[in-house]
């Protein structure tokens, strides 16, 4: 792609986040849902699967064990209950490719964590709250789960 398609393309995307972060809440979880699956479903959800069930499906024994890595951390806050995880840099490939800039995207972690979550343990009611991402200014990406 030559500069000035790159440029446009950036634009575009810069654009359409602008657009999507005045959407309702509800609303830009249905958009940013099919793509946070789609970019998970198999290689990290596989992983994460594979842990869990190593750990005999406990989520503190799995965060316990494998709490930290350069692409993920785990904290456990109230055993089999809240957790903090997240991601000490911003993994997004658009981010890297340079068509997201806006914090508006990182609805799309949430909702790939969520996604995790509903296929791990789907007995449960899972919610996952935004404390913080790069794209906001923080220094890592964090995300609180709860489940009930």
């Amino acid at each position: 792609m030559d500069n000035y398609n790159l440029q446009q393309a950036q634009a575009f995307y810069r654009i359409l986040e602008e657009a999507i972060g005045k959407l309702p809440a509800d609303v830009r979880a249905k958009l940013y849902r099919p793509c946070a699956v789609n970019c998970v479903k198999d290689v990290v959800l596989a992983e994460l699967r594979r842990q869990f069930e190593e750990c005999g499906c406990d989520l503190d024994k799995q965060y316990a064990k494998y709490n930290r890595s350069e692409y993920f951390f785990a904290d456990i806050v109230e055993p089999g209950r809240v957790y903090e995880i997240g991601y000490p840099r911003c993994l997004c490939p658009q981010v890297d490719a340079g068509f997201v800039v806006a914090p508006t995207h990182c609805e799309c972690s949430r909702q790939s964590i969520l996604f995790v979550y509903e296929e791990l343990i789907p007995d449960k009611t899972v919610r996952v709250e935004t404390l913080g991402t790069v794209l906001e200014g923080a220094s890592e990406c964090r995300f609180r789960v709860v489940i009930e």
